[in-house]
């Protein structure tokens, strides 16, 4: 079904939240954000509810989410650059090679590409790092809802935190595995929300 304009921009508003957090707004968040209030907003979500063209888990802060058919304009951003870079060939990390020019172009987009769609989450902390994953690295993260034993995801807790684990199902409980053997495990009921899943990681030198 087609949403409203009004509709159009609370749909828009969730994904560009999800977007630049890596986990869905508050009900409170979007009304602040589209200077409407909280009433408002919760009566367009029950419609877009009703509509089937969002997602909201019953007792969770955090649990909106747009349907993947949704068409919606691309999110602006202001401060976006080019994302291909020239390709000149390989380069040795072991045993010396010839060096051989092979120009080309690499596209980030293309190489994170997801049908699902991805976004980019700034780490804070060590508790990957026997991953390759520290402290400052951008990670690319695919969004979807469901992983697999042994991926790192972007897990939101049930105190709508969200935090870089790799998951792990148990009996009766999830547990989220840090990759640092100073750190212990976060362990959680079964129906913990997965925001994404880590596809790639960047890391800038010059930061």
């Amino acid at each position: 079904m087609t949403p409203t304009p009004k509709q159009l921009a609370i749909l828009t508003a969730i994904r560009d939240f999800r977007l630049r957090q890596g986990f869905s707004p508050t009900m409170q968040e979007l009304a602040d954000q589209l200077g409407v209030s909280k009433v408002t907003v919760f009566e367009h979500v029950q419609a877009l509810e009703r509509k089937k063209l969002i997602h909201r888990e019953p007792h969770r802060a955090r649990s909106l989410t747009v349907h993947p058919a949704v068409k919606l304009p691309e999110p602006w951003n202001q401060h976006s650059q080019a994302t291909d870079f020239p390709m000149a060939g390989s380069i040795a990390a072991g045993r010396p090679i010839e060096a051989v020019e092979n120009p080309d172009t690499i596209s980030l987009g293309d190489m994170f590409a997801s049908r699902f769609g991805t976004f980019a989450l700034r780490v804070r902390g060590d508790s990957m790092i026997e991953d390759h994953i520290t402290d400052g690295d951008l990670v690319i993260v695919e969004q979807r809802s469901t992983a697999r034993d042994g991926e790192t995801v972007v897990a939101l807790l049930s105190d709508g935190a969200a935090t870089l684990k790799r998951i792990y199902r148990e009996k009766n409980r999830v547990r989220l595995q840090p990759a640092n053997k100073s750190m212990a495990p976060i362990y959680v009921d079964s129906d913990v929300t997965i925001q994404g899943v880590v596809i790639g990681v960047l890391r800038p030198f010059s930061r």
